[in-house]
């Protein structure tokens, strides 16, 4: 198997014709996709999206090459859930995963169940994430549950599989391995999901001290004090007091204190631990000694020690997110160098946002900008602008349609997204969506259940747990959402507007009231 690493590209092509005046009408015109998705991929991560943290070259390029999404939202910030909306164009209710802990039924319709229906030939690797096994496809070939970062489990095609190696690497592998063996006489449609950079963040050998001469300045919201958001006091995911010495920070600390939160992590970090090869133990003892001896050695101030903790998180986090970026120049070298660049569109997704220290937090979950906001990019060759930006409000119940009207399959009706394919020539076309619609079910974490509706303006949130607790951001005045402007009497109109707005697309989703 070829050495590779992953992020989230999808690859389709189409004739210019076809893309400027509708879906292609024979097989030969039809493109192919490849559809790569990450996990927990922050936009802030990202050169292209103004990074301050990080570089990444080849997911930029992507972005010169074709068109960067500004604002794409998800539809509820985790990551089963997420991956059922992408499959279905459903939202959660409809499609039967709400959070995690649910099986998805994979007798209903997905997109690549049609595609494959209209002579496509389809694969998976990587995630799936949804407890029953892929249907719809050709070959699969995916990890079980979240996966391993180190010499991972795989289940292939029904069979329990494993492979040496890092799992960012081995995925694209069998991408590229899939792409070379598949019929050469069908359109393809692949899909690329990586488990990085999902909690616990741990490198590939070869970037386990990549930035280590860098100290990352937090984020300005960072020492955010929940003034006016009473339920934010609650939570439980803090970098400064949630994340798990061992875990997260790569300690072995059987005996430090450990809160109730997280104490299944630290039960799992030495089974994950014993996954290495004596080799790449070494390495990792070897780039982690300074960092556990400094632990165990310095007497901290309550300060020093936040400041530690956030070092500690980002540096892995962005470590993992190399291996990324190199896997998107892997797929997109093989892409062209087999003549099939021009005849692909590229998408390139996370299935969320997620905190990078803003309001002092990590994960996701919440509405707020960092969560509620993913990276998309699209790549296509024959019909689209080059280096554009769109600012349309754009979400990933829009990824099924679109992937269908590209393939020249008419849309069920029960798909609930909307194609993107009009943006593809006119990346800001100004009568798409006036606003999206967000609905958070799962209760883990301190993160209660709610609602809300985000214009190109404003933001208004409902928690469920409270009736009564609303939240209202002016996005213009502030971006950072450090002031919840609900109970100031300026903005009774716009409150009234926006809670319209929301009953309408409650309807038009048909969003339970419960």
């Amino acid at each position: 198997m070829k050495s590779s690493q992953f992020f989230l590209i999808t690859s389709l092509g189409l004739s210019a014709a076809a893309c400027s005046s509708g879906p292609p009408s024979n097989v030969e015109s039809k493109p192919n996709i490849v559809f790569i998705m990450t996990d927990d991929h922050a936009t802030q991560a990202i050169s292209a999206y103004g990074s301050r943290l990080n570089k990444t070259p080849n997911i930029d390029e992507l972005a010169e090459e074709g068109i960067l999404f500004e604002n794409a939202f998800v539809t509820n910030s985790i990551s089963a859930p997420s991956r059922a909306v992408a499959l279905t164009g459903k939202y959660s209710h409809l499609n039967g995963i709400k959070d995690n802990h649910d099986r998805f039924d994979s007798s209903q319709v997905t997109f690549p169940k049609l595609l494959r229906k209209n002579g496509y030939e389809t694969a998976i690797v990587g995630k799936w994430h949804l407890k029953s096994q892929p249907t719809g496809f050709d070959y699969w070939n995916v990890l079980p549950g979240q996966g391993l970062y180190y010499n991972p489990e795989f289940i292939k095609m029904g069979k329990d599989t494993s492979y040496q190696g890092y799992v960012t690497n081995i995925t694209t592998d069998l991408a590229i391995d899939w792409m070379e063996s598949r019929k050469q006489d069908k359109p393809f449609m692949m899909m690329v999901h990586h488990k990085a950079p999902h909690r616990n963040w741990m490198p590939d050998t070869n970037y386990l001290e990549a930035y280590e001469d860098r100290k990352f300045p937090k984020p300005k919201s960072f020492y955010d004090d929940y003034e006016g958001r009473e339920h934010l006091k609650n939570q439980k995911l803090t970098v400064a007091e949630h994340l798990d010495i061992s875990w997260d920070f790569k300690v072995p600390c059987d005996t430090c204190p450990v809160k109730k939160v997280n104490r299944i992590p630290r039960k799992m970090y030495p089974k994950v631990m014993d996954r290495l090869t004596p080799d790449q133990r070494k390495a990792w003892n070897e780039a982690y000694k300074d960092e556990i001896e400094e632990f165990f050695s310095k007497n901290f101030t309550k300060e020093e020690r936040v400041n530690w903790n956030y070092q500690r998180y980002i540096h892995d986090y962005l470590r993992t997110i190399i291996s990324v970026d190199k896997s998107v120049g892997r797929i997109k070298k093989y892409l062209e160098e087999n003549g099939l660049a021009e005849n692909t569109l590229i998408v390139y997704t996370s299935d969320q946002g997620f905190f990078l220290g803003e309001h002092g937090l990590f994960d996701k979950r919440y509405m707020y900008e960092e969560s509620l906001r993913t990276p998309l990019i699209m790549k296509y060759p024959a019909g689209m602008k080059q280096g554009a930006k769109s600012d349309a409000l754009v979400q990933n119940i829009d990824f099924a349609p679109s992937f269908l009207d590209v393939a020249g399959i008419d849309v069920p009706k029960a798909m609930q997204g909307k194609s993107l394919t009009p943006l593809f020539t006119n990346p800001n076309a100004t009568s798409w969506r006036e606003a999206v619609y967000y609905k958070f079910y799962s209760e883990g974490w301190g993160v209660p259940r709610h609602r809300g509706v985000r214009t190109n303006d404003f933001k208004l949130i409902n928690f469920d747990t409270d009736p009564a607790s609303w939240e209202l951001y002016n996005l213009n005045k502030d971006p950072l959402e450090l002031k919840n402007l609900y109970g100031d009497s300026t903005y009774k109109q716009k409150i009234e507007e926006l809670k319209e707005k929301m009953r309408q697309l409650e309807m038009k989703y048909r969003i339970p009231e419960k």
